[in-house]
Formats: C-alpha cells, sequence, structure tokens
C-alpha cells in the first residue's frame, strides 16, 4: 500500500494568490496561469458557463455531457469545429436530484440522479430538443448523504454505479456499496461492500478490472483516515468500512472485536480527507510514453481540515500486476495558501489523447494536452 504524501514536499511553491471571483473567462484563464505540470504540459480553458461540472462523459458524435451536484442540471458541450475548445453549452435538463453521474452507450446518454438511473435515448441528434428521460431503474435508496452517483460501465457490460453511505460513519444494511445493473435496469446485485462514499470508478484496459476513489469518514483526527484507490478485480470483496479504515486503523466506534485483516486493504492511501473523486486511466499516445498506463485521479480538496489539502490531479503508477507502484502530484495550483479558487472533480481522455478536467467550483472544463518540450 502507498502513501502519496510522502511526496507532497518535493511539490513546486505555490505562486501569489489571485484575485477571488471567476465571473469571466479571461478570470479563469487568468488562476489557470496558476497550475503547475509537468514540462511540456499546458492547461486551456476549454468550456465555461458549465455549472457546477461533475463527471463527464463523451458520445460518439463528440459532444461531451457533464452532470452537476449542486445545480441539479446535465449540460451537453461541443466543440463544433474540432478546434479543441467547446463552441456551445447546451442544458439537456435541469431540477434533477443531485445528477452528478453519466454514462453513455448504443447513442443513449445516462445519468445517475439520487434514487434512479434515467436514459436519455439519441440524445446527440437531440441536443437543441432533448427527450423525456426513460427510467432505467429507480430501485436506488433516495438518502441524500453521500447518494450522488458516479456510473461506469465494465467490459462485461453491465453498469457500475456506488451506493454511499448515508452518515458520517454508521453501519446500515443496503448501503456504503458498488452494485451493478444490466442496462435495461434489471439483474441488480452488490459487487464490492465496505465503500463509505465512492464518486469515481475506473476500469483498466489491460485487465477490465474495476478501479474506485473512497472518501474517509470524517471527524476523526485532521490526519486520519486517508482517503482510498481501491482495486475490486472480482465481485465480493470487502473494503473495511465502517469497522477499519485506510486498512489499518480500527474505527473507535465500530471496530471493536473486528481485525483490519478481515478486509482487503486499499491499493494506496491517497491523502486524509482529500475527497478524491473521479480517475481515469491514460491510454492514449499524445502524452510521452512514461505517462501511458497510470492512472490519473481528481482531488476535489478537503473541506474539514485544519490545512487545507488536495485541490490537485495525482497519478498514480500500475505495476503490471495492477498493484500500485507509487504516485505523484501531475497538476497542482487550484489552491493557493488556504484560499482555493477552484476544485478538480473528474477527468476524461480525448480522442487526441488530451485530458479534461472538469471543475465544479469554477464551472469549468479544462483541457490538458502535451506540447512538447
Amino acid at each position: 500500500m502507498r502513501n502519496i504524501l510522502l511526496r507532497l514536499a518535493a511539490l513546486p511553491a505555490f505562486l501569489a494568490l489571485s484575485p477571488a471571483g471567476l465571473s469571466a473567462n479571461a478570470t479563469v484563464e487568468q488562476h489557470l496561469a496558476e497550475i503547475s505540470l509537468p514540462e511540456g504540459f499546458v492547461i486551456e480553458l476549454y468550456a465555461s458557463g458549465v455549472e457546477n461540472a461533475r463527471q463527464l462523459v463523451r458520445g460518439p458524435g463528440g459532444t461531451v455531457f457533464a452532470g452537476s451536484r449542486k445545480a441539479g442540471k446535465v449540460h451537453a458541450v461541443s466543440d463544433t469545429d474540432n478546434d479543441g475548445f467547446a463552441e456551445r453549452v447546451v442544458l439537456i435538463d435541469e431540477d434533477l436530484v443531485m445528477p452528478t453521474g453519466l454514462e453513455f452507450r448504443d447513442g443513449a446518454l445516462f445519468v445517475g440522479a439520487l434514487d434512479r438511473i434515467l436514459r436519455y435515448d439519441d440524445i446527440e441528434s437531440s441536443l437543441d430538443d432533448p427527450p423525456e428521460p426513460v427510467v432505467v431503474s429507480d430501485a436506488f435508496p433516495d438518502k441524500t448523504h453521500h447518494g450522488w452517483k458516479y456510473l461506469r460501465f465494465g467490459p462485461d457490460g453491465w453498469l457500475y454505479v456506488p451506493v454511499g453511505a448515508p452518515c458520517n460513519i454508521c453501519d446500515e444494511t443496503d448501503f456504503a456499496e458498488i452494485r451493478r445493473i444490466r442496462p435495461d435496469g434489471s439483474g441488480m446485485e452488490v459487487w464490492a461492500r465496505g465503500v463509505r462514499n465512492s464518486v469515481g470508478l475506473a476500469f483498466r484496459p489491460e485487465s477490465g478490472e474495476l478501479y474506485f476513489t473512497d472518501n474517509g469518514r470524517d471527524l476523526l483526527e485532521d490526519n486520519l483516515p486517508s482517503d482510498e484507490l481501491n482495486h475490486a478485480p472480482r465481485k465480493g470483496m470487502h473494503f473495511g468500512y465502517p469497522y477499519c479504515h485506510q486498512g489499518d486503523v480500527a474505527d473507535p466506534e465500530f471496530g471493536a472485536g473486528r481485525n483490519c485483516a478481515e478486509f482487503t486493504a486499499p491499493a494506496a492511501k491517497l491523502g486524509p480527507h482529500v475527497a478524491a473523486l473521479g480517475l481515469t486511466f491514460y491510454s492514449g499516445e499524445q502524452f510521452p510514453a512514461e505517462y501511458r498506463g497510470n492512472l490519473f485521479i481528481a482531488r476535489h480538496g478537503s473541506w474539514n481540515r485544519s490545512a487545507k489539502l488536495g485541490y490537485d490531479i495525482v497519478q498514480a503508477y500500475v505495476a503490471e500486476d495492477g498493484s500500485i507502484s507509487g504516485a505523484d502530484v501531475f497538476a497542482s495550483g487550484w489552491l493557493q495558501g488556504e484560499q482555493e479558487w477552484g476544485r478538480p472533480n473528474d477527468l476524461l481522455m480525448l480522442p487526441d489523447g488530451s485530458l479534461l478536467v472538469s471543475d465544479d467550483a469554477a464551472n469549468a472544463i479544462y483541457r490538458i494536452r502535451y506540447a512538447g518540450e
């Protein structure tokens, strides 16, 4: 199990705090100058005005869709002239309950909105007049605490959906799980248990195995527990919550009589209270060879720590056997001192090999590309 915090001391110093306010494109672009990336990489504003942008998914026609949590909206973002920057932002639906999770299959957009999965058929042909959604399943809990979703179709054709714990720390049945259903909503079953609040799923292209982030409990200590990167290659694994955190810390209330060795330890510790969310394996060819196969993870940023941590993108190095051999920070600068101007949320690789990054605080989507040294 690796701990990313061991390498944080090597980060370059942040630049001075910029003026607050993200009401105009120029202001977002001004802040982007504060982002630190490895040599040869650049970050640019892909789209602004995407309210509370959370999970991203791309249709085969090139449309990028963005869910939201607080706004209750789903947007479509289009780069109509293929210049690497979006020209149109279209509202697909609104007044939904935390429609954070998105996926795409057979021309349809799937949206996870609290207790239900919705499907918008033939959506790329009807962006200006979206169809009424079809309810794929309404069999999920309606608890709003950690009730927001992240959707990902696996290579097996099933749709994987986390069901977060309805609390900070509690032991309730039918929660703290990752489930999967067929595309028509049938056959719901539990894939993994002991998962407090996952808002990031990714399948490794080489193996088809599931990796996911999980947010650790609050109100324990400033530096405990760590958020987790977990590896779930088979059904039935238990990752510890609420009895054990980060693989080696027994919960003071629920851990009595239990042993952390009973449960699957995380593949990597991602830092205390950093809110590790969306993640993606880099399978493109635009980035240099040493980045290919790495797992890129958005750390949304802490809200309950005495000194803020996260607000960045880390990359984890995946060994041939699927274990995590190390990790470090890839992009930083959304946090300036103790003041954040943005919060990275999800990552999406475009066909050209560049990465999109959603920011639900700045209402923006960025594009990271390799421009050469």
